[in-house]
């Protein structure tokens, strides 16, 4: 086993995999941008070093910067968390190549599957359904045009070597296809260091459901059933469950099925997901494979009670597979809100600023991944997630409803946030009843928005309550003892020696 991994990535998931490697015993290192001299991810590491200024450009996807630390502190092996440098191709044959271990797949399965046109090519020489679209990046408009007309609008302008809604346009007309291609073409260069996109149909009342699955490099493959990811705004997830409601027994089998598939194809080693488009009918197609960690990851760890960062350190350490398939049992229900730094009343604009209160909520069921705190300034930089609220009950009903109070009790204050917008959501009836699809957004709203505004006396309430819970605790700041003194003078002389 390892004994010193670098972490390549900053927020909650930079935190999220340093708490498994504490629990495994596993010293880490981090790396931070000018930005983030004092984030979170950076306080919580062994050790930290800087690399760069604030652009990931220049910091967090800086190839050479990033090994160059690596192999200065020792680390036997680098996560790249998700986004930035986790499916680049590129950084992880260079990973290799110096002699370190890149926790993640082979190099050659990220060229295969982590590049969308690439897996589309591959998946068309399997028996799984693909969603219609082309085999190439697009490299002329003219070409690409007569595709999409042939094809039928609207269309999707996808990212190839990215995912998560970055470089993703819809388009409902020809006239609108240039623009959306060169919005596109830009947006994912900014995001992942590559601009090449590509067209995918776009399915009328689509869900849009992914399979989470592990491979080690012993031949054993095995999947851990699904999350439904349908409820979305600008082609990002905002709120993820599992199991699916949508979906039955019997196509939960066959899409599980195909997901090893997939993974097999590709001889993929490591965590990863396959995703499907489901239409109403329930035809399922596959539309791309992210070749990492995902996000909404912990509601299956919370179903299942698998610890995906901790199984895809085993297997990067050449661990095989400690169950099989016929051992994963699912056990009641989870849900995950993202939090993000929004103002979801002004169409999700980012919003930046200090965290001036924050009250992050408790209790059974409930766990909050983030890396945020009071004081903490959110910067315009970098992904506008703050961090992941998942509840967790016995069935879904309960789940919802423990999910509702946990939003009620959350409140961050001095920027604008989708806590009330995830709760508005939670709420909704169709929601509930778990009859929606990938528009459910666009069809309610109105009616969501709405229920933002009805919502803003409570969170006047909450913000009170937490105002006066700090200036409690401000009263007693001079009644420390000198014991506590000390003990932040320690902190600081720690922090010191870490270059930070």
């Amino acid at each position: 086993m390892f004994k010193k991994i670098l972490i390549a990535n900053r927020g909650e998931i930079a935190l999220r995999v340093m708490r498994s490697c504490r629990e495994m015993g596993i010293e880490v290192v981090a790396v931070f941008s000018e930005a983030d001299r004092t984030a979170p991810h950076v306080l919580f590491a062994d050790e930290a070093y800087l690399i760069g200024p604030a652009p990931s450009s220049e910091s967090y996807l800086n190839h050479e910067k990033i090994l160059t630390v690596a192999k200065a502190s020792g680390a036997e092996a680098i996560h790249p968390g998700y986004g930035f440098l986790s499916e680049n191709t590129d950084f992880a044959r260079k990973v290799t190549e110096s002699g370190m271990i890149f926790i993640g797949p082979p190099a050659a399965a990220i060229n295969t599957m982590g590049d969308k046109t690439i897996a589309r090519q591959s998946m068309l020489k399997t028996k799984v359904p693909v969603v219609p679209g082309t085999e190439e990046p697009i490299a002329n408009i003219a070409e690409a045009l007569a595709v999409a007309v042939k094809i039928g609008f609207p269309v999707l302008i996808k990212a190839a070597g990215g995912g998560g809604g970055k470089g993703m346009r819809i388009v409902h007309a020809a006239k609108e296809f240039e623009s959306a291609v060169g919005k596109a073409q830009r947006e994912s260069q900014s995001a992942f260091g590559d601009g090449r996109v590509y067209i995918e149909k776009y399915l009328e009342e689509p869900h849009h459901i992914e399979f989470q699955i592990l491979a080690d490099t012993h031949g054993n493959t095995i999947h851990l059933n699904e999350r439904e990811c349908s409820i979305q705004r600008r082609y990002q997830k905002v709120i993820e469950e599992s199991p699916s409601p949508f979906i039955d027994e019997e196509l939960r089998l066959k899409m599980g099925l195909a997901a090893v598939e997939t993974a097999e194809n590709c001889n993929y080693v490591g965590a990863g997901t396959v995703e499907f488009l489901v239409d109403k009918y329930k035809n399922f197609y596959f539309l791309e494979m992210n070749t990492r960690l995902q996000v909404e990851h912990p509601v299956t760890e919370m179903v299942t009670g698998i610890d995906l960062v901790a199984e895809q350190i085993r297997i990067a350490s050449g661990q095989p597979l400690s169950f099989k398939q016929q051992d994963i049992k699912v056990t009641g229900h989870a849900v995950e809100c993202r939090i993000y730094a929004e103002d979801a009343a002004q169409d999700f604009t980012p919003s930046t600023g200090e965290i001036v209160m924050l009250q992050i909520p408790d209790g059974a069921g409930t766990r909050f991944d983030g890396a945020i705190r009071q004081g903490m300034e959110i910067t315009p930089y970098y992904d506008p997630l703050l961090g992941k609220l998942i509840c967790w009950a016995k069935d879904r009903e309960s789940a919802l409803n423990r999910c509702e109070r946990a939003l009620r009790e959350f409140y961050i204050g001095g920027i604008e946030t989708t806590i009330q917008f995830c709760r508005s959501v939670i709420k909704h009836e169709v929601f509930r009843k778990g009859s929606y699809d990938t528009h459910f957004y666009a069809h309610f709203k109105e009616e969501l928005h709405a229920e933002l505004s009805a919502s803003s006396e409570e969170v006047l309430l909450v913000a009170g309550g937490v105002l006066h819970h700090h200036r409690d605790q401000a009263k007693h700041q001079s009644h420390r003892s000198d014991s506590s003194r000390k003990g932040r003078s320690n902190w600081v002389t720690f922090q010191q020696g870490r270059n930070v």
